[in-house]
C-alpha cells in the first residue's frame, strides 16, 4: 500500500464515526421537536441556503427568487415540526414538515405528451390516386376530398392541443398545491467541511438562531437532548403527539373533520382552551401541525 493512502484512511476512520454519532445525536434532539421559522419558507426541497460564519449568511436575492418561484409552504411565525436532520460532508439539512417538494418520487414536470393525428388509410390512398390521375376533373375532385380529410386531421390536432394545454395547467396547479403542503428546509452550507462544533444541538441553534426560534426550553437544555425531548411539560403541545394525548391536554374538541390528501387521512380537530382557539391537524392520528388564535 502506498504511504500517501495511510493518512487518508486514518482520517476517514477517525471522522466517519464522528459524523455518524453527531447525526444520531442531532436526530434524537431535534426530530419531532416544534420550532418556529422567523421567515417564510419556500415550497421546495431547495429550501433556504444559509452559510454560517460568512459576511452574508443568507443570499436574500436567491431566497426571494425561490419564494416567488415555489410559493410559501411555511409562513413566518408558524410552528412547524422538524422531520429530518441529515449531515453530509459540507452540508447539514434541517428539514421541516416533510423537507420540501421535489424529493425522489415527487412529480415536478407539468408536460403532457401529444402525438399528431395520423393520416387515415383513405387519405394515403387519395394522395396516391391524385398523383396517378391524369384527368383534370377527376384529379381536382380527388384533391378536394383530400383537402377535406387534411382539414379534419388539423381540427383534431387543434382539439388535442387544447386538451393538452388544459391538462398541463391542471398538473401545474396540482404541483403548486402539493408544494404548499410538503414543507421546506434549511441547508447549512460550509465551504470546506462541517465544523465539529456545529454538530451539537447548541451548534445548530447558533447557526440558525437568526432564522429559527427554538423556544426558551430548547435553548436552555440544548446540551441535554434526551431529557429535553422525552417529557414535554404539562399542557405543552408538540408535533408527534397522538390524538388521545392532545385530548388529554386540551379536553374534548369542539369540532372534528376529515379530508383525504392522496392516500393519507388528515383530521382537523378544534379545541377551546384558556390560551385561545387551537386548531390541530393529525395525519393518521399523529399531530403534524397546530395553530393557536386568540378569542
Amino acid at each position: 500500500m502506498r504511504r500517501w493512502l495511510i493518512p487518508t484512511i486514518a482520517l476517514t476512520l477517525a471522522t466517519s464515526p464522528l459524523f455518524g454519532q453527531s447525526e444520531a445525536a442531532l436526530k434524537e434532539y431535534f426530530e419531532g421537536r416544534t420550532v418556529t421559522p422567523k421567515l417564510a419558507m419556500p415550497g421546495s426541497d431547495d429550501g433556504v441556503d444559509v452559510y454560517p460564519g460568512t459576511a452574508r449568511p443568507l443570499d436574500y436575492s436567491r431566497y426571494a427568487s425561490r419564494l416567488k418561484q415555489y410559493g410559501t409552504a411555511i409562513k413566518s411565525g408558524e410552528p412547524t415540526i422538524v422531520t429530518k436532520i441529515k449531515v453530509k460532508s459540507r452540508l447539514i439539512e434541517f428539514q421541516l414538515a416533510g423537507g420540501g417538494y421535489g424529493t425522489f418520487g415527487d412529480e415536478t414536470s407539468s408536460n403532457v405528451g401529444i402525438t399528431p393525428a395520423p393520416k387515415t388509410k383513405r387519405e394515403k390512398n387519395l394522395e396516391a390516386e391524385a398523383d396517378r390521375e391524369t384527368d383534370p376533373a377527376k384529379k381536382r375532385a380527388l384533391r378536394e376530398e383530400l383537402d377535406d380529410l387534411r382539414s379534419e386531421r388539423e381540427r383534431e390536432d387543434a382539439r388535442n392541443r387544447s386538451a393538452v394545454t388544459e391538462a398541463e395547467e391542471q398538473r401545474k396547479q396540482n404541483i403548486r398545491e402539493r408544494r404548499l403542503q410538503s414543507g421546506s428546509r434549511f441547508n447549512l452550507r460550509y465551504a470546506d467541511r462541517v465544523p465539529p462544533e456545529v454538530l451539537t444541538p447548541s451548534g445548530i441553534m447558533a447557526a440558525l438562531g437568526q432564522y429559527v426560534s427554538f423556544g426558551p426550553s430548547a435553548e436552555t437544555n440544548a446540551g441535554e437532548p434526551s431529557s429535553a425531548t422525552a417529557h414535554p411539560g404539562p399542557g405543552a403541545l408538540h408535533k408527534g403527539m397522538l390524538v388521545s394525548e392532545v385530548d388529554a391536554v386540551l379536553g374534548v374538541p369542539t369540532s372534528s373533520a376529515q379530508r383525504k390528501e392522496g392516500s393519507l387521512t388528515v383530521t382537523t380537530r378544534k379545541y377551546s382552551a384558556s390560551l385561545g382557539q387551537v386548531s390541530a391537524e393529525f395525519v393518521e392520528g399523529v399531530l403534524v401541525r397546530y395553530t393557536v388564535t386568540s378569542d
